[in-house]
C-alpha cells in the first residue's frame, strides 16, 4: 500500500470522526524488513493499512496503538528483532537482528460543538468554543437561531427541532451541549445523541433536572453507564453566575474533555 493510500484512508477515517495512529519507523540499527520512514496506519478498531515489517512486530504495535488511543497521546516505541532488547525496548520474535524506533502519532479529528439551543448562553458559548478551536453546529426552531446571531458557526439548523436533530450527522468525536432549557427539547436531545454516542454530551441546569432526565432516560431504556456519563449540570464549578460566566466554565470542561478525555 502507497503514502498516498494510507493518508487517503486516514483522511476517511477523520471525516467520519474518528481517531487513527500513524506509526512510522524513525530510527534502525541493523537489519529489519523496512527502512526508516516507512509507515502504516492503525484504525481504532485494530485495522491496518500499510506495514512496517509485518509480524510479531505489527501485532504488539497494535496493541500499543490501541492504548496510545485510549490516552490520546503520541509515544515511542523500540522493537528488538530477535536481538537481547537494550533497556526499553520490546522484543519480537524475528531473525532480523536489528533495532527499529517507531513512532506512533494519535491523529485526531478536528473537534465540533452542536450546539442544541440558542437562546442567552449559547450565543457566547459559540463565541468562546469557536476562539477556542471548535467548529460549531446550532440546532434550534426558535428565532433567535440566526446567521445574524451566530456569524462564526459554520451550521445553522432552524427547521423542527426533532427534524433537525434526525438529519444530523453525528460523528464520535463531536461534543454536544444541550442548552435550550425546554424539557421536550432537551429529552429529545439527549436521546438522539445517546443513541450516537459523541465523545461528550453535556446538560445545562439545575441537578436536580439533570437526576429527573438521567430518571427518566434509564427508564426508557438507556443504558445506564451511558446516561450517568452526561455531564450535567455542565461547566465546570467555578461559581459562574451571568451567560458569559457560565459559557467560559462550559467552554473549560469541553477542553479537559478534549485534552485529557
Amino acid at each position: 500500500m502507497s503514502e498516498t493510500e494510507i493518508f487517503t484512508r486516514l483522511t476517511q477515517l477523520l471525516g467520519e470522526g474518528r481517531r487513527a495512529v500513524l506509526c512510522t519507523i524513525v530510527e534502525k540499527t541493523g537489519s529489519g524488513p523496512r527502512d526508516v520512514g516507512a509507515k502504516m496506519l492503525i484504525d481504532p478498531d485494530g485495522g491496518t493499512f500499510g506495514t512496517i515489517g509485518g509480524g510479531d512486530m505489527e501485532r504488539k504495535l497494535v496493541e500499543e496503538a490501541l492504548e496510545a488511543l485510549k490516552e490520546g497521546r503520541p509515544r515511542t516505541l523500540s522493537f528488538a528483532l530477535g536481538t537481547e532488547p537494550k533497556e526499553g525496548a520490546v522484543a519480537v520474535d524475528s531473525k532480523c537482528g536489528g533495532e527499529v524506533k517507531v513512532f506512533l502519532d494519535v491523529i485526531k479529528p478536528d473537534p465540533r460543538l452542536i450546539l442544541l439551543g440558542s437562546g442567552h448562553i449559547a450565543k457566547p458559548l459559540a463565541e468562546f468554543a469557536h476562539r477556542a478551536g471548535f467548529e460549531v453546529v446550532v440546532i434550534d426552531d426558535a428565532e433567535t437561531a440566526t446567521r445574524e446571531r451566530f456569524p462564526m458557526a459554520k451550521e445553522i439548523h432552524g427547521g423542527r427541532f426533532e427534524e433537525e436533530l434526525r438529519r444530523l450527522e453525528v460523528k464520535p468525536s463531536d461534543f454536544v451541549a444541550v442548552v435550550h432549557g425546554e424539557t421536550s427539547h432537551e429529552l429529545a436531545a439527549l436521546k438522539n445523541m445517546l443513541r450516537h454516542r459523541p465523545t461528550y454530551i453535556g446538560l445545562l441546569g439545575s441537578r436536580n433536572k439533570a437526576a429527573e432526565h438521567k430518571k427518566q432516560l434509564m427508564a426508557e431504556g438507556f443504558p445506564k453507564e451511558e446516561v450517568e456519563a452526561i455531564h450535567a449540570p455542565i461547566g465546570l464549578s467555578i461559581g459562574a453566575e451571568t451567560p458569559e460566566e457560565i459559557a467560559v466554565s462550559i467552554v473549560a470542561e469541553l477542553i479537559k474533555a478534549r485534552r485529557l478525555g
